[in-house]
């Protein structure tokens, strides 16, 4: 008996890869689609280069691609890695003519880390939402003032255009990118066989709590804040902190604040509230939130969020639940400039 079911088109996803390309930005996010194949017939995944030669990238490793950007054909995807090199040294004119024929030739186009700066010098960022790594998004800001710049956001989508932060926010890119293709379910398992957590969200901070903020100095706090970052549900007090250090509380919450900027309390706190907020990004309820990060009731928790954010855990888990949860705005490719 024959069937006439026809197995939906594999897409097409385009990485554009040049000299001094960042390794992980662009392997990881490949790595994803094409174990995205392990659980559906779901993407082919091509490399081009501006000019269709080989390319040397951040470690050295020379890869060879399949064509140049001009030849490639259309995309359903086109990812643009960065680079460790300065926007100046690799944003090309080679690579932003790559890039405007790629930008013309796909339904979806993402940047990875400081592959912002391409799109950005081709306009698609005007009036829109972007991100990248940390360390680029006041560059990014001041070089191109009609971007909106989120510089603390993992990734963002704004109608066609993605972009990201670097090296594992393009991981998560990826396997929003996969959940948007064909659900949860596929990417979940995905994020399985590659041995790495479901997509954070978009808007999570690209920083843990324990690395916000600035560092211990002293061993003596490290020891403190290493206790309390490892287990941040336990009952800890300025005093149990204060004998686990074998000070007196006043010069435990002297070296505090000079070190930190916050007292003792303040930044068990911090981290307490960081947990709780990473948590429900995570999909944990808001209970589960709460016990693990010691705040004792949901009510206590739904205390903390409003006193900080404004909002209820609830709402602020529901704004950031999923990728469909992102603004998606703009018109399609065809009509940017």
């Amino acid at each position: 008996m024959s069937s006439n079911y026809a197995e939906p088109p594999r897409r097409r996803v385009c990485i554009l890869v040049f000299d001094g390309v960042k390794m992980l930005d662009f392997a990881g996010p490949a790595e994803v689609f094409v174990e995205a194949n392990q659980a559906v017939s779901g993407y082919d995944v091509v490399l081009v280069s501006p000019n269709g030669k080989s390319v040397l990238t951040s470690i050295g490793a020379r890869i060879e691609v399949s064509a140049a950007a001009a030849e490639a054909g259309r995309f359903d995807t086109v990812v643009i890695p960065g680079s460790e090199l300065p926007p100046s040294k690799f944003v090309t004119p080679e690579v932003i003519a790559a890039a405007r024929h790629l930008a013309w030739n796909t339904r979806r186009l993402a940047s990875i880390c400081s592959g912002a700066f391409v799109l950005a010098e081709l306009g698609f960022f005007d009036g829109r939402r972007a991100t990248t790594h940390w360390k680029f998004a006041a560059d990014l800001a001041r070089r191109y003032p009609a971007a909106r710049v989120e510089p603390d956001a993992i990734f963002v989508r704004d109608g066609y255009l993605y972009s990201s932060a670097g090296v594992a926010a393009g991981l998560d890119l990826a396997l929003a990118i996969v959940e948007e293709d064909h659900g949860a379910d596929v990417a979940r398992r995905v994020a399985q066989l590659l041995v790495v957590y479901m997509q954070r969200a978009g808007g999570q901070s690209q920083f843990s709590a324990s690395l916000s903020g600035p560092a211990p100095r002293s061993p003596l706090v490290r020891k403190v804040v290493d206790l309390v970052c490892a287990d941040p549900a336990f009952p800890h007090t300025v005093q149990t902190l204060a004998d686990h250090a074998r000070v007196s509380v006043r010069h435990l919450t002297r070296l505090f604040r000079a070190e930190l900027e916050r007292s003792p309390a303040e930044y068990v706190a911090f981290i307490r509230f960081g947990v709780a907020r990473d948590m429900l990004h995570t999909g944990h309820s808001v209970t589960e939130a709460a016990m693990a990060a010691g705040y004792g009731s949901s009510e206590a928790l739904r205390r903390a969020f409003v006193a900080r954010l404004g909002v209820s855990p609830r709402k602020y888990q529901q704004r950031f639940r999923s990728t469909g949860a992102m603004t998606d705005t703009g018109p399609a490719i065809a009509a940017a400039s």
